[in-house]
């Protein structure tokens, strides 16, 4: 059960501007052969830096270890395919990109299949950030991040309570 009272709601403009953020600082550590998203969270930052940074070979890596709030053991949905395992051990330049390292959990299971690999997240949080190389935001261990495709907008009260 998640029971953070911190919440950190992320727009689609500052998710793309993090995002490019992220691209610019893996400029210096490039040019990449290959970019390997975590789905579903790292699909989006993935494919702006793989634009920004103009890698064509594109794959995914699907993982489960949350529901709505909870996280729990680690189910590898599926697998990196032999070409990216190969690439990652004759130590061509392979990017992982997610969306956000948590507890390092997930992290930590696709950086098992990836040795060599660089890892680079939007959002990091305390627990997790050992296991990444580079990130954008620190955000504290118990702050929800509310991405964009998580997200509806509706109306919001005023702080005061009041509506008048």
């Amino acid at each position: 059960m998640n029971l953070s009272n911190k919440s950190f709601p992320v727009s689609w403009d500052q998710f793309h501007r993090d995002s490019r953020a992220l691209a610019w600082r893996l400029t210096s550590l490039g040019p990449f052969d290959a970019i390997v998203a975590i789905a579903r969270g790292g699909l989006v930052p993935a494919a702006i830096v793989a634009r920004e940074l103009n890698i064509r070979v594109v794959e995914c890596v699907a993982a489960k270890s949350y529901d709505h709030q909870n996280q729990g053991k680690i189910d590898i949905l599926k697998s990196l395919s032999k070409d990216i395992l190969a690439m990652d051990k004759a130590s061509k330049k392979v990017l992982i990109v997610d969306d956000l390292v948590d507890t390092g959990a997930t992290a930590r299971a696709v950086r098992e299949m990836l040795p060599n690999a660089h890892f680079a997240t939007v959002y990091a949080k305390p627990l997790g950030n050992d296991v990444v190389d580079t990130f954008i935001t620190e955000v504290s261990q118990d702050t929800w991040i509310y991405f964009p495709w998580d997200l509806d907008v509706t109306y919001a009260e005023p702080i005061s309570g009041g509506t008048d």
